[in-house]
């Protein structure tokens, strides 16, 4: 299966511009994603993309998630607390430069930010 990505050697990123709502964000929640590279086919269970995910300060989720594909995350900056409740409370804490992986499958979070963070994720399906 080929590679959705193109080659692009070192640029700027413009880390004011072009962030939109990723998919199963509350609108008003302030998280939003910047697509680096590639796309997912979630239909046909193939692709994989790189993207930023910012969440700003007191930003939390209620429940876990869990999707089809694999996911690495590191945490760039900030803080992410992973395992809170439906209300953001509890949980473990972690500081950048903090790194998981993701099989399909997994169920993970719901995650809270006190002071806001930067994750850089890659997502990628099994090769057929």
């Amino acid at each position: 299966m080929p590679v959705n990505k193109q080659h692009d050697e070192f640029h700027s990123v413009d880390m004011e511009n072009g962030w939109q709502l990723p998919e199963g964000y509350d609108p008003d929640s302030g998280a939003r994603e910047k697509i680096l590279s590639g796309s997912l086919d979630v239909l046909n269970k193939r692709g994989s993309r790189t993207r930023l995910l910012r969440f700003p300060p007191g930003l939390y989720t209620r429940q876990p998630i869990v999707h089809d594909y694999w996911e690495e995350v590191f945490l760039v900056a900030g803080d992410l607390t992973v395992g809170n409740d439906a209300n953001g409370q509890g949980g473990t804490p972690f500081s950048g430069y903090t790194y998981a992986v993701r099989p399909p499958g997994a169920w993970h979070g719901p995650f809270k930010s006190e002071g806001g963070c930067l994750l850089l994720e890659i997502h990628y399906y099994d090769p057929v």
